[in-house]
């Protein structure tokens, strides 16, 4: 086997039993095993000169900076210029050796290493000047930090983050509005963080994708070889084929087959002449250099019947049309919808149920609409809203119009109480998504927090769903029969009154000994007096009990929900009035709102910055010199490592 693919293979394994071991309190292989696969991934790092990241043989400090330098890149980024038609790239490749690759949709990165260690990385911000996040790039998962060559070498690469992380990093955001809206965005984001831990949270890759230069290694003239040569340095590189403008057909059928397929964001392809010296003869234009050229995809198209159009409700009130149309096969996937975005643009198609519209996937990715071949524009648009029947009015601004349900006490907007209330520190109603909280409001199958413990009145409505079925539905009631046994201060945070985060919650409670009738009945005075709790926050708690329609959520509730006590035979409380900060990667615990949670058991507090009232930093980086440790440090705070922390749990 390759050593590459040895040492990939091996952190891989001491990766995940690390994982298991530490975060998961299981074990995988025993420690004779584990201490065998690090003496032999380490013997190989010694054999090729090349540390992988995230190796265990290293440890990079998470560290947060106050911001992120600004540098001018030695010599331009330009662009590249774009076609759709196979035609052009073939005229362009003629007989010439071209290498063909993914255009990756991320964020380009311009690396340099020095003396075999990563020095410098830099975005490519607007292609003259970009930020430093060197600090950020050292936890980028494959990239390496340690290279056989010594000299500098400077390439360029595409951060990007895998739809399968993507999808795992939303689906643990409770709240569908927070959620990341693609790849990209988050990917650029991730890469802008200015505290490391953040972007080492977000499994960030990075694939080569241009050598800049390498001092004194001859490559032959070729540019495959500049990538064959990056690869044995332990790069990822861009995946690629070699074509002339005879073999074109054959490397375009292996991309189009593949895209389906792929775990990552592209857009297109790009086509770079092998031959260096050639390509850069041809130097630049204004815009773009002439030795590459990208190709974005010709869209596929599909003819279908338009069935009906659906109004899918936001939470600001704004009804958007959405096509639903006879499944058709596109891109690799099913697809059976399509957003119209508003009324203007449904006008414009003239559509009407029945018409034979064509349908596409913009970029590959987004359904959309291209024509309506049939043009009945026989559509209504709805005078009443589908969620609470409620007077509908159409708004026009900059001669778009769109619709919108003119009741203030819509339930649709009030999306984001609802996502709330079936979030994970809430109520957690496992698989009771903000698309699924919108589908059933706009079927009105709910109308009040209680009615998702009553779901199954609708069941038979729920299955016919589009993109539900028995197993759906079954899943999802479970999900529901479990969020039945929670507690109190769960309870109370998933209610959204004021200024009540889950933390507050659980002081009201435990001042209240989690009685119900007390937590109803709370006066200010004896709120105030809660440490954590101030007059404001107090009172504005007050008048939210005040109002008989809040009382009647609560009692509805109190039907379904079983509470159990949080704070019983606890004993005594160690930590009574301590306020805690939680910074930096854990060990002992499984995440921070773990040892939160232990935090606020034994009476203490946990805030998100340092300040004069903070009693302890923990911090397993206890030399760190991120932001929280300075002040700490300034304010005379001591700083705490986990196993501080548990022997002072101990005294």
């Amino acid at each position: 086997m390759d050593k590459m693919q040895r040492m990939k293979e091996l952190v891989e394994l001491l990766q995940a039993a690390s994982r298991a071991y530490y975060a998961e309190d299981r074990e995988i292989m025993s420690n004779y095993r584990y201490d065998e696969l690090y003496d032999e991934l380490q013997k190989l790092e010694e054999e090729t000169g090349t540390v992988l990241a995230n190796s265990p043989t290293i440890h990079v400090g998470y560290e947060a900076v106050d911001e992120l330098p600004k540098e001018q890149h030695a010599s331009p980024m330009l662009s590249l210029d774009k076609t759709k038609d196979v035609e052009q790239l073939r005229a362009f490749a003629g007989s010439h050796k071209t290498l063909l690759s993914w255009k990756m949709d991320g964020l380009t990165i311009v690396l340099t290493y020095r003396n075999g260690e990563l020095e410098k990385a830099v975005t490519r911000g607007n292609g003259t000047i970009g930020e430093v996040v060197t600090n950020n790039a050292k936890t980028f998962v494959n990239l390496p930090m340690r290279i056989p060559y010594q000299g500098e070498l400077v390439l360029r690469g595409e951060a990007i983050i895998t739809y399968s992380d993507f999808e795992k990093i939303n689906s643990e955001i409770e709240d569908a509005e927070a959620r990341y809206k693609n790849p990209r965005n988050l990917c650029s984001g991730s890469v802008r963080q200015l505290n490391n831990a953040v972007t080492a949270a977000r499994k960030v890759r990075v694939y080569a994708f241009a050598l800049v230069s390498a001092e004194n290694v001859d490559f032959g003239n070729s540019r495959e070889r500049q990538f064959q040569w990056l690869q044995e340095q332990g790069f990822q590189v861009v995946e690629y084929r070699s074509f002339t403008g005879d073999t074109l057909d054959e490397a375009m059928a292996y991309f189009s087959g593949q895209i389906a397929h792929n775990d990552f964001p592209s857009d297109g392809l790009v086509a770079l002449y092998d031959d260096i010296a050639y390509g850069d003869s041809l130097g630049t234009t204004a815009k773009f250099p002439r030795n590459a050229f990208a190709f974005k995809w010709a869209d596929e198209k599909r003819t279908t019947r338009l069935l009906e159009i659906e109004w899918s409700p936001s939470r600001t009130g704004l009804l958007n049309p959405v096509a639903i149309f006879e499944p058709v096969e596109l891109e690799g996937t099913t697809v059976s919808r399509a957003s119209v975005h508003n009324i203007s643009i449904m006008r414009e198609l003239e559509l009407g149920i029945g018409d034979e519209i064509e349908v596409y996937k913009a970029n590959m990715i987004i359904p959309q609409i291209e024509t309506n071949l049939t043009r009945s524009g026989l559509l209504p648009i709805p005078e009443s809203c589908p969620v609470c029947g409620g007077k509908t009015g159409i708004h026009k601004t900059n001669e778009v119009e769109t619709l919108y349900c003119l009741n203030p006490e819509c339930p649709a907007k009030a999306m984001k109480s609802y996502t709330l209330f079936v979030s994970r520190d809430a109520i957690n109603i496992d698989g009771m998504s903000e698309a699924t909280l919108e589908k059933f409001m706009a079927h009105g199958f709910i109308h009040s927090y209680a009615d998702l413990f009553r779901l199954d009145a609708h069941k038979e409505a729920i299955i016919a769903l589009d993109g539900f079925g028995e197993k759906s539905y079954e899943k999802l009631w479970t999900g529901i029969q479990n969020a039945r046994t929670t507690t109190l201060s769960r309870l109370l945070y998933a209610l959204g009154i004021p200024n009540i985060g889950i933390s507050t919650a659980k002081l009201i409670c435990r001042a209240m000994k989690e009685d119900p009738e007390a937590v109803r009945h709370a006066n200010a005075e004896e709120l105030a007096a809660v440490d954590g709790i101030g007059e404001v926050i107090a009172e504005a708690y007050v008048d939210w009990w005040r109002k008989d329609e809040n009382n009647i959520i609560f009692d509805e509730l109190l039907k379904y929900l079983t509470l159990n006590k949080e704070y019983q035979d606890l004993g005594e409380q160690k930590l009574e009035g301590k306020v805690f900060v939680i910074t930096g990667s854990l060990v002992h615990f499984s995440n921070r709102n773990a040892l939160k949670d232990l935090i606020e058991k034994q009476g203490g507090k946990v805030t998100g910055s340092v300040s004069a009232k903070t009693n302890y930093l923990i911090n397993n980086d206890i030399a760190s010199t991120s932001s929280k440790n300075k002040k700490a440090r300034e304010l005379s705070i001591p700083i705490l490592s986990e196993e501080d922390f548990l022997k002072l749990l101990e005294e």
